[in-house]
């Protein structure tokens, strides 16, 4: 038999299913993996193995158990509350927190019969698309570890990309599925608003959302069958039922009209991954897709983004005392002061320019089915850059400006999902694959056809046991 930990999540449940492997093979045969190349990369920082081999042993003592991820091995992004588990959010201040509750989802997932290996790594405060910390240290790209992983999920896409899990979960706000996903061949998808609920936390907040990430479409859309439901104590869910997004068919890219885009209208993209996405748009084309060259009018989502991510800032650090404020890294600092400047004026003028933005991409999907873009305007950077100063010779101004190809995506409250589309200099590419609102089931269906025109997923990195 194949090693299990190359195995997809859907073809794992398959061999425990028909008792060809017992849970506990499975999970010995992950944490061997794991102990073999995580050295080298840094994605799971804090390693649960004994609570997983006993969960593990539970399951084999009950093989009648049904759970949709029984017996397969995850681990938890560090920004995600969990039970008993050290939980330190990339911060020195919660460097040995251990939470007494779990978040929704870990509950949700648990139940399902996942089998928690640990926590995947995150920049502090999930601030940043690019993994380190004063905690753990930096996670490393496992295509080239002198290069970052992207994040602020970057630990979870390490580590199915280096098949030490077969799926994992994340958050994004500006990127932080997507991105990561991008920089380390993997899929990462941010579903639409509701789709997921919080709890604890803020539920009136759309702007950041938990979500899947795995390594074929077929393994997102389980996990995401799991995360997904409305809860009854969180209000503003989407009402469809988690398992109405597990079975996914292809959709018939003969009938679709997709857009396809280098730049979101005007964003400076590095020409290697311009060269990726007009490959992908002919190789649509050749597939039977009709294949134009548009993008939607994206004006004024950057000023929207900024306003709304700097009042979470504002919400989330200005209660800390001076001394708490003083131990932040300074890009939150920065964050928090922002969102402290803001005036009424701000707030009186985002709202209505978000519901204009919507309105806007809403007639773009009236003419085009599927919006096909870059997932990052730069290839994975050196790993001791915090962030990207300069993008095809444009000064970006912020620490979030070079990840506007995504987080102008948030605003529009599309769901969207990053998907591998090829390499550069032996670096993975990925294409932001967008879909109306609402449309997750749909952006599924077309994810899995486009999957199957690239087949760049399977390319895993070459890593030294």
């Amino acid at each position: 038999m194949t090693d299990p930990y190359l195995l997809t999540a859907t073809e794992l449940r398959g061999v425990v299913a028909r008792r060809e492997l017992s849970c506990r093979e499975v999970l010995e045969a992950h944490i061997e993996r794991i102990d073999a190349v995580d050295p080298a990369l840094n994605a799971i920082v804090t390693k649960t193995y004994e609570l997983a081999r006993a969960r593990a042993d539970d399951l084999d003592r009950n093989p009648n158990h049904h759970g949709v991820l029984a017996g397969l091995p995850i681990a938890h992004k560090d920004l995600l509350p969990t039970k008993g588990i050290r939980t330190t959010y990339g911060s020195p201040l919660y460097a040995e927190h251990v939470p007494e509750v779990d978040a929704l989802i870990v509950e949700r997932m648990r139940a399902a019969g996942a089998l928690v290996v640990g926590k995947t790594n995150a920049p502090e405060f999930g601030a940043g698309s690019q993994t380190f910390n004063r905690v753990f240290g930096a996670t490393r790209n496992p295509y080239d570890t002198t290069k970052t992983c992207g994040g602020s999920s970057g630990g979870a896409a390490v580590a199915l990309a280096a098949r030490m899990i077969p799926i994992a979960d994340g958050s994004d706000t500006g990127g932080s599925l997507r991105n990561p996903a991008a920089f380390c061949n993997v899929i990462g998808f941010r579903p639409s608003p509701g789709r997921v609920p919080s709890f604890p936390g803020d539920p009136w907040s759309d702007l950041s959302t938990a979500g899947p990430m795995a390594r074929t479409v077929d393994d997102v859309a389980l996990l995401f069958s799991v995360l997904a439901g409305p809860d009854p104590r969180v209000p503003n869910c989407l009402p469809e039922p988690g398992s109405t997004f597990r079975s996914v068919e292809p959709v018939d890219l003969s009938k679709l009209r997709i857009a396809v885009t280098e730049d979101f209208g005007g964003l400076p993209v590095a020409g290697a991954i311009r060269e990726t996405i007009r490959n992908l748009g002919d190789a649509l084309a050749s597939a039977g897709a009709t294949v134009i060259e548009a993008a939607p009018d994206l004006a004024d989502a950057r000023r929207i983004f900024h306003i709304l991510r700097a009042s979470g800032f504002r919400r989330r650090f200005g209660p800390l005392s001076e001394a708490e404020k003083a131990e932040l890294k300074d890009t939150i600092r920065w964050n928090l002061d922002a969102g402290l400047e803001l005036t009424v004026a701000d707030y009186d003028w985002v709202y209505p320019a978000r519901a204009a933005l919507v309105a806007r991409v809403g007639e773009f999907f009236g003419d085009v089915d599927l919006l096909v873009g870059p997932t990052t305007q730069v290839l994975p950077f050196d790993v001791t850059t915090d962030w990207v100063r300069d993008v095809e010779g444009k000064r970006m101004s912020t620490y979030i400006e070079w990840m506007e190809s995504c987080s102008w995506i948030t605003v529009t409250c599309c769901p969207a999902l990053s998907l591998p589309a090829g390499f550069r200099n032996g670096l993975p590419v990925g294409a932001q694959l967008i879909a109306p609102l609402l449309e997750d089931a749909f952006l599924l269906r077309a994810a899995k056809a486009v999957e199957a025109v690239t087949g760049y997923a399977s390319c895993a990195p070459a890593l030294r046991e």
